[in-house]
This record gives C-alpha cells, structure tokens and sequence, in this order.
C-alpha cells in the first residue's frame, strides 16, 4: 500500500504539534509498516521551508520513512483542470493554492491514499482518493 503524505502531517509530526502530533506520528507509523511513504516535490518544498538555510530536509525526511516522488505530468495537468474547477466555482484565491491541487493529483497518480488532515477539499476535487485523516481518530 502506497501512501502519498501530506505537509500537514510532517509539519505535525517534525514540530511536535500538541494537538496533532501525536495522532500524525501514529498515522505515520501505521502507513509505513504497510507499505511505502512518498512525498512529492511540493511537499518536500513546503517542509523545507521550515528548516534552517544550511540544513536539508531530506536526510530527516528519509529517516522517517519518506520517498522523494515528483509530480508526474499526468498529475500536474490533473492538478490544473482541479484548480480550474476550483476558479470557477468561485473559490477565493488565498484560502487554496496550486500546489494543493499538486498534492492531490500525485497521490491520486502515484498513492493507493493520501495521508493528510484536510478532509473536505481533497474529497471534492479528487473523487476517488482515499484519505486516512490522523485527525478523525
């Protein structure tokens, strides 16, 4: 079972998050025994930026179990009829960035599931994603 992993749930676990850190780490752990975690480039991006100039992500990132899985083009076009679906319904442009549509697309594409705590939004423009949400249990 692949699983594609979210930024929320990184960020929970590398920033001990108290209300979510410890329902993301046991998420992630579950995921990892049954199969590979993969992170695409734009999460790994997102959970770079929170590290310092001279440390890299990936070293950590690897430890916990994550492979590094670019977006495919398939995915990335999935991703931009998503968004365009998105505009046109009026969603307001700060609350949903491309790279959500990103995230989604990939794990749709390369992930049996996507392990992340945003619950509604993935539902709605990626039918047939299977979401385990750390948050829900």
């Amino acid at each position: 079972m692949r699983t594609a992993v979210d930024s929320s749930v990184l960020l929970d676990v590398l920033s001990g998050d108290e209300k979510f850190g410890e329902a993301s780490r046991s998420a992630l752990k579950i995921a990892y025994a049954e199969g590979p975690l993969l992170a695409c480039d734009i999460v790994w991006a997102e959970v770079s930026a929170t590290f310092g100039d001279d440390q890299p992500c990936g070293p950590v990132l690897s430890r916990l179990g994550l492979e590094f899985d670019p977006v495919s083009t398939a995915a990335a076009e999935h991703a931009g009829r998503a968004w365009r679906a998105y505009r046109a319904r009026k969603g307001p442009r700060k609350e949903r960035m491309i790279a959500d549509f990103l995230i989604g697309a990939h794990a749709l594409d390369s992930a049996d599931r996507l392990l992340s705590r945003d619950r509604g939004f993935f539902r709605t423009y990626f039918r047939g994603l299977v979401l385990v949400d750390p948050s829900a249990a």
